[in-house]
């Protein structure tokens, strides 16, 4: 089935059409920068400017950055505080007259990748991260999604919240190096295997590009590999996601 997925971040908002059942884009991947302020009215003037461009009809799919339980947002993530408690697939189908289904971008990421990509058959414990704005993981025991996972919001040890010490964008923001920033993101992996014990962590976002440049820095005693997606992996599971809930 051909679907449209959306992937919302921070900084872009991410389009393709999808088959569902390969994961193959069938369509050029189409990017808005996310406005800012990203507040709901903004974001979903700019979702309605995505569908147009595709002249969509039917049903979407969309990866969002926050916690979501029934298409609704508990958690303000790094987008705007006015998110909190906004039922973000009703306003979305208000911005378009599109039936939306939505859920959390990295959970859907990892439905991608267990699915289709690199956890596919991985029997287990699996751990989906996701490194952009901020940090987003999702947790699968033998190919079944536990959703809202929110290892992004543990404490360090320094007394911050992880995200803000190991976030693709304070390497920017910081100025790191991939060897400062890898060090960093290295203490994540083991906080993760003391307390998930997984057989395998999956590494999604724009960074994972550069693994064969930091995976050298990583000594956590787990298998590691890139998703097989990569950045277009919330696309797609956002698809797979509204194929599961269209009627």
């Amino acid at each position: 089935m051909k679907l449209l997925g959306f992937d919302i971040g921070g900084s872009g908002i991410k389009a393709a059409i999808v088959d569902t059942k390969t994961g193959q884009l069938l369509s050029e991947r189409h990017r808005i920068p996310t406005p800012k302020p990203a507040t709901p009215e903004a974001v979903a003037k700019t979702v309605k400017e995505m569908i147009n461009h595709f002249k969509w009809k039917k049903a979407v799919g969309c990866s969002f950055p926050t916690t979501i339980v029934n298409g609704k947002c508990i958690h303000s993530g790094n987008l705007s505080e006015k998110w909190l408690n906004v039922k973000v697939d009703k306003l979305f189908k208000k911005a378009t007259g599109l039936d939306f289904y939505v859920s959390n971008d990295a959970d859907l990421a990892g439905l991608a990748e267990i699915s289709l990509g690199a956890g596919k058959k991985e029997k287990g414990v699996t751990i989906v991260i996701t490194i952009g704005t901020g940090i987003g993981s999702s947790l699968f025991y033998n190919g079944r999604l536990i959703p809202n996972l929110e290892l992004g919001k543990m404490l360090h040890s320094n007394g911050k919240i992880i995200e803000y010490y190991t976030a693709d964008s304070v390497r920017k923001r910081e100025d790191l190096t991939l060897k400062q920033w890898a060090i960093r993101f290295d203490e994540l992996l083991e906080y993760t295997r003391i307390v998930f014990s997984p057989s395998l962590i999956i590494l999604g976002g724009g960074i994972s590009k550069k693994f064969d440049e930091f995976k050298e820095y990583l000594t956590t005693d787990v298998n590691v590999k890139v998703a097989e997606f990569r950045n277009n992996a919330g696309i797609i599971g956002a698809a797979m996601y509204a194929r599961k809930r269209v009627k």
